[in-house]
């Protein structure tokens, strides 16, 4: 296994005061949190729903619809973000008196991403009056010409970058839009979805409240599209959470974390984006998201139920072919020799197997993306002889700018791009995929520098052995939300093995000491025996880790527990 290196990160000077915890104070430094009123995750602290651009326009648009009764169609997405904008602008619509709303999404397989003009011409054999789209539109040029010709009026929420020709809507609010002035570019396609609603409620003279009521859907599509979370962002995501964790979210959701088997009341970021969001998102990857979609919008706790162990089979399902399909890709990558002494990996990878499933790429990109630390992208043969692609990105590398850097370079390459800077789609021939997977490298290379892509760990940083308590882990729990761009705390420090063992074939179940007569620390490494060279570390070894410090909770009893992400002899 390559060593990776380990680096800390820096800790500039605040205003934050001196009463708080100082393991806290260097953990939200390191994050740029400045003051303590960067730390007030109340909803009066929400960035004005009057400075997003085009929301009042938005909120006029659905106003007149919803007054003369006509209907409103919602177009989503087929991911979780889009699942619960969906969701959510259907439930809140409805909650405003108006009944005349459902909800179409695209079949992945047969219409491919966004409002196309196949995805118009169903929507019109249920005649609305006016689209709206949630995650997605800010590309659909012709999709809205379309509609536009059958004179259906079009509302695109998205969040997503435009390209270089706008649709022309009758109302486009995206926070990314060129000029936009809105505080955020962060917001996830259910929190733009979110702040339009709350200026239709307001335009209605509706509370604010039942808007606010739905925040639950709002933080699982934030945190499972991992968006940066902002100031703005870790509002909108804790004020879900605490609806959740109350018992007052959808009961959608209370089923997604009963079949995952976690507990409402100690919900977190990690529960949305690991157990609830994937296996919403199961249903989008391998069959119809309208199944996810449905398990959000229903009030009946049993309905709920088997929808959600519908989902839960689809997301036993999803693992087995991506557990092919990574094999198979670790195979690809081992054969460009990655770890031989003597060779380099180019600066991005794509890998293609004409038997791999389309919607599942995204995740074994990101899996390879982890070994390799660096961009890659995922194919899988799509009808017409193309290839369809998922990329994923290492910080530091915008691979939705890099790829318009390729189309620009090389017009005609890719059919077909969009997305974010960590995160994107494309479709190209396969006959290409060659020489779009050489162009692709060349330019990430010419993107990346020093240290960019050798896999560095950051951290905050040693706890000392006094802090490795029960109450520091779970003051540390306490101060999320955490996600992208804001991490999950992370320590580095040297230990010494007491014992060692292997659970369930390729865990580590460690108990670790500081010092000779120091207490050991319970730890675990999960999945650590499926990397490259890992092996079992031997007793009394010196070891060098990098570790969450948890809170492990068993038959009532809890106990700090050492969650290891990466860990090398000294």
């Amino acid at each position: 296994m390559t060593p990776r290196p380990i680096a800390r990160r820096a800790v500039p000077a605040t205003e934050l005061p001196a009463t708080l915890d100082p393991v806290l104070a260097r953990i939200y430094a390191a994050r740029g949190v400045e003051r303590a009123a960067d730390l007030e995750l109340g909803l009066e602290r929400l960035l004005p729903v009057s400075s997003l651009d085009g929301a009042e326009a938005a909120a006029e648009l659905l106003a007149v619809h919803i007054g003369r009764g006509a209907r409103i169609l919602i177009v989503g997405d087929y991911d979780a973000d889009g699942a619960t904008a969906s969701a959510l602008m259907v439930r809140a619509i409805r909650r405003f008196g108006h009944a005349e709303v459902s909800f179409l999404v695209p079949d992945r397989f047969r219409f491919g991403y966004g409002l196309t003009p196949e995805i118009v011409a169903l929507a019109a054999e249920r005649r609305p009056a006016l689209l709206v789209t949630v995650d997605n539109g800010v590309s659909s040029v012709e999709g809205v010409a379309a509609a536009r010709a059958l004179g259906i009026e079009v509302l695109v929420t998205d969040h997503h970058l435009p390209g270089p020709e706008l649709p022309a809507a009758t109302c486009i609010v995206n926070p990314n839009l060129p000029g936009a002035r809105f505080g955020s570019r962060a917001l996830a396609g259910v929190g733009v979805a979110f702040y339009v609603l709350l200026a239709l409620g307001r335009r209605l003279g509706r509370p604010t409240g039942l808007t606010a009521e739905l925040l639950d859907l709002v933080a699982l599509g934030t945190v499972a599209d991992v968006v940066p979370l902002d100031h703005n962002n870790r509002v909108l995501v804790q004020a879900g959470l605490e609806r959740i964790r109350a018992g007052r979210c959808v009961a959608g959701i209370a089923a997604l974390s009963a079949v995952a088997g976690r507990t409402l009341a100690a919900t977190g970021t990690a529960d949305l984006g690991f157990f609830i969001g994937p296996r919403l998102n199961a249903a989008g990857r391998l069959e119809d998201m309208s199944i996810g979609i449905e398990c959000l919008l229903t009030d009946d706790p049993a309905e709920a139920r088997t929808l959600a162990e519908r989902l839960d089979r689809l997301n036993r399902e999803r693992r087995v072919i991506e557990a092919r399909m990574h094999a198979e890709a670790v195979e690809i990558v081992r054969r460009l020799q990655f770890g031989e002494q003597g060779t380099q990996l180019p600066g991005a990878l794509c890998v293609y197997d004409a038997d791999w499933h389309q919607g599942v790429v995204g995740l074994v990109a990101s899996r390879i993306k982890d070994q390799v630390h660096r961009p890659v992208i995922a194919f899988a043969p799509v009808d017409g002889g193309l290839a369809r692609g998922s990329a994923r990105s290492v910080p530091g590398i915008h691979v939705r700018d890099a790829l318009e850097a390729v189309a620009t370079r090389s017009p005609g390459l890719i059919d077909k791009f969009g997305g974010h800077a960590m995160a994107a789609g494309l479709t190209l021939a396969r006959e290409r995929l060659r020489e779009f997977g050489v162009a692709f490298a060349a330019e990430v290379a010419r993107r990346a520098t020093p240290g960019m892509l050798d896999g560095r760990l950051y951290t905050d940083g040693a706890l000392e052995p006094s802090e490795l308590t029960l109450a520091t882990a779970e003051r540390l729990r306490a101060a999320g939300p955490f996600g992208s761009a804001f991490p999950e705390p992370c320590f580095d420090g040297e230990f010494t093995v007491v014992e060692a063992r292997v659970l369930g074939d390729k865990h580590l179940k460690l108990w670790l000491r500081t010092a000779p007569r120091s207490p050991p620390h319970e730890a675990i490494a999960f999945g650590w025996l499926t990397r490259p060279g890992a092996h079992l570390p031997r007793v009394a070894a010196r070891l060098r880790v990098v570790y969450r410090l948890d809170v492990n909770e068993y038959q009532g009893l809890k106990r700090p527990q050492l969650l290891l992400e990466y860990l090398e002899p000294v």
